[in-house]
């Protein structure tokens, strides 16, 4: 049992080269804080976002959410944001896990992770992400709601968080 268990774990942190996951499976929060930092005796610090689906959304009743991406460009788009994120902030390393397809409220989405010396790089290089990903990765969000399906917009607050980092985005009219 134990052999199987480190060899299952030996893969996970092998695989933990990717920075970036899109996956249809739920994830394990600290099976990931584990690989991410393993072996890294400079980590003073981890934070984590795990977004998770809501049952209300716009006074709306949310029985489900279905989230669409554009294999490949989504990866490269998530993998710039890293690079930017490690260009910006004393950070380490940085993983993000991001879901597709039929999700359930209670369902976690998306999980950011980063690690630093101290907590505050990574405090902002998590949140810096997150608002990025909001915006800028190639997402496509349907909600099933009692009167049916519907598109969900890109929002004016987040379009606004992401412009306190120097990035613009209008993503609400179509400009880019």
């Amino acid at each position: 049992m134990v052999v199987s268990w480190l060899s299952s774990h030996r893969s996970l942190a092998a695989e933990m080269t990717n920075r970036v996951s899109i996956q249809t499976a739920d994830f394990d929060l600290s099976v990931e804080t584990a690989a991410l930092r393993a072996q890294d005796s400079r980590v003073g610090a981890v934070c984590a976002f795990v977004g998770t689906v809501r049952d209300r959304n716009d006074g709306q009743s949310v029985r489900a959410m279905e989230l669409e991406h554009y294999p490949g460009m989504t990866e490269k788009a998530i993998e710039a944001m890293i690079d930017e994120a490690l260009k910006r902030f004393d950070i380490y390393a940085a993983r993000v896990i991001h879901r597709v397809g039929l999700l359930q409220p209670l369902d976690q989405i998306v999980l950011v992770l980063v690690t630093s010396a101290h907590r505050g790089q990574s405090f902002l290089a998590c949140e810096f992400l997150m608002d990025y990903l909001k915006t800028q990765a190639p997402f496509w969000k349907k909600e099933q709601t009692p009167s049916g399906e519907r598109w969900v917009d890109a929002r004016v607050s987040d379009d606004q968080a992401l412009k306190r980092w120097g990035i613009g985005s209008d993503n609400l009219t179509g400009a880019g």
